[in-house]
């Protein structure tokens, strides 16, 4: 089971479109593994590490998260414009945060990286959407109430930022709904939406959805 901050299907929405995807894994195996189950794919265009830039997704391989892993995503996220995949058999509380502000939108558990999962995030990533596992999702969400009840121990809120309209798409973003039922809940169109989330990434220069909630839930606005 997984969940994701925006619905994601196995479709490009452009047939004639090909994503291009770089697999970065210490572990020769691991990469081998997860360039054989995207090859098949016609919306996938793998290309050599060497290629990493604006517009590829990057998928990164690795067991657990440590400070080379950080390094090789800030690496590829900021300084080379990619978007990021995660693929790891775990991510502890502490990092959670710290891997979406890193600018990793999806992440994949080892265990559930099939073919099939892989070309979701990959899709999602490349969309700039979030595609988080249901039980990371689920522990992103205790973390809101936690720094929500922080943030009503403030005084005052703050000065600069988010709108309230912002802040009531993200609220909604971090429940995990897409952009029909956020469309729907707020009475707005989808354009609508859609358009508030792009005012806001490209105001604040956060890399996708989940770094906006990111940001949203550092500054105690969700």
């Amino acid at each position: 089971m997984h969940d994701s901050f925006r619905s994601t299907g196995t479709g490009t929405g452009d047939p004639d479109h090909r994503i291009p995807v770089v697999v970065h894994a210490a572990d020769p195996i691991s990469r081998a593994g997860v360039i054989s189950q995207l090859r098949s794919h016609p919306a996938i265009d793998l290309r050599d590490e060497a290629e990493t830039g604006p517009g590829t997704v990057a998928v990164l391989i690795g067991e657990t998260l440590d400070e080379t892993t950080f390094t090789r995503l800030r690496r590829v996220v900021r300084g080379e414009g990619a978007r990021a995949v995660l693929v790891v058999s775990a991510v502890r509380e502490a990092e959670l945060l710290d891997v979406i502000e890193c600018g990793v939108g999806a992440v994949v558990w080892r265990r559930e990286a099939t073919a099939p999962r892989l070309l979701q995030a990959v899709l999602a990533a490349s969309r700039g959407d979030g595609d988080l596992p249901a039980d990371l999702l689920g522990r992103l969400l205790s973390q809101v109430g936690t720094l929500q009840r922080s943030a009503d121990g403030r005084t005052g809120a703050p000065a600069t930022g988010l709108t309230a309209r912002e802040v009531d798409v993200l609220r909604l973003v971090a429940e995990g709904l897409d952009t029909a039922e956020i469309a729907g809940k707020l009475s707005y169109s989808e354009r609508t939406v859609k358009n508030v989330m792009h005012g806001l990434t490209t105001r604040l220069y956060l890399r996708n959805r989940a770094h906006a909630v990111a940001y949203a839930l550092r500054e105690g606005y969700i």
